[in-house]
Parts: C-alpha cells; sequence; structure tokens
C-alpha cells in the first residue's frame, strides 16, 4: 500500500512518517520519525521490495533548505557573549537564493572545554564560517554547531580590510600587518586528500 503524501511540496514540509517501510530518498531528510522535502517541486515514490523510497524533485529554479546534518557556509552578522548570529549563504556546494538565519551558540563552538569558550576569540562580525546544522527547536532559526574540526572560520578579514591566513587552530594572522587575532579555525582538508589521492 502506498504511504500518504502530498503530490506537490514546499521546503521543509513533512511528507509522511519514516520507518523501515518508507525511507527518505533524493532531496528529502529524515527528522523525529518524519521525512520532509527539501525543495518546492514534486514528490515521487519509488517502490521496491515492499519498502517505499520518498523522493522531492524541485522546480528548474529550486528552493533548498538548510536540513540536520548538513554542512553549511554562512557569514557571521552578530557576535555577543553568548552565540553568533549568521546569515547562511550556502549549502554544501549549493548557494542559496533565499535568506535563512543561522545562530551558533557558545556551547557548540567546540566539542571540549565548552565553559572555557570565549564568542569574541571565536569569532567576528564579517567571518565566513563552515557549520553543520542541527535540529530545529526555534522557528525560522537554524541551530549551527562548529564543534567538529574541520568546522570553524575558513574566511576572515583583519582590521587592516587585509585577508588573515591560519597559523594554529585557534589564530589567523593578517597578510599585511602580520598581528594575530584569536579565531576558531577550520581545519579545512585539502581535496586531493580527501579523495584519497597522492
Amino acid at each position: 500500500m502506498n504511504p500518504k503524501y502530498p503530490i506537490i511540496c514546499s521546503p521543509g514540509q513533512r511528507l509522511c512518517q519514516a520507518n523501515k517501510q518508507y525511507i527518505a530518498g533524493q532531496g528529502t531528510y529524515e527528522e523525529l520519525g518524519y521525512i520532509y522535502s527539501k525543495f518546492a517541486g514534486t514528490v515521487k515514490v519509488i517502490e521496491k521490495d515492499e519498502t517505499y523510497t520518498i523522493e522531492a524533485h524541485g522546480l528548474p529554479d529550486p528552493t533548498i533548505v538548510p536540513a540536520p546534518g548538513d554542512i553549511i557556509t554562512a557569514l557571521v552578522t552578530l557576535v555577543n557573549q553568548r552565540f553568533a548570529k549568521c546569515d547562511i549563504k550556502c549549502v554544501g556546494d549549493v548557494t542559496l537564493s533565499k535568506k535563512y538565519r543561522g545562530i551558533l551558540r557558545r556551547e557548540e563552538v567546540r566539542a571540549t572545554e565548552k565553559d572555557r569558550i570565549e564568542m569574541y576569540k571565536s569569532f567576528r562580525p564579517g567571518d565566513i564560517i563552515l557549520a553543520r546544522v542541527l535540529p530545529m527547536t526555534e522557528a525560522h532559526t537554524f541551530q549551527l554547531t562548529t564543534a567538529e574540526d574541520e568546522l570553524g572560520v575558513v574566511i576572515a578579514e583583519s582590521a587592516e580590510g587585509a585577508q588573515m591566513v591560519p597559523v594554529s587552530w585557534t589564530e589567523m594572522q593578517c597578510s599585511k600587518t602580520s598581528i594575530r587575532e584569536p579565531r576558531k579555525v577550520a581545519k579545512v582538508v585539502p581535496e586531493d586528500v580527501a579523495l584519497g589521492k597522492k
């Protein structure tokens, strides 16, 4: 028996319950026992051996919504002692056409020594960061984390407006003045290493 599902879907729309029989496929994600659409578009159900794979296929200009587990690229817009606010620019390699807001709380900056984290020593407004999307707890705001080594600041400008280069996992240096500033630096793995090439 086919699961009940909408024929047309919108980003973040709940499509059906997720279980051993109904599986999230292309263009969808699973959260809290349900399957949701990542796109505005059409829903397709693929049946195989009494298992249904639920897919969402975008329109010619698909609207992608960040989903839990996605790696996103974001611009830091505000930093205070408790959190940093961000504008999410990309999900994976896809540039978003719609603006989404993210929030990175102090306890989600690093995996260790969470009580010693100072937000101003981790991020500054204007920094470009890589972060992972956490399950949503607030409407219209995506919870983010940089608690993995590969996540954190990837692009930053110094007070002089010059590009900064990483010198450690906790500092970046101005390419013009050589002044160092603290950051939660992303440990970016070169693509050839990630693909296993020599």
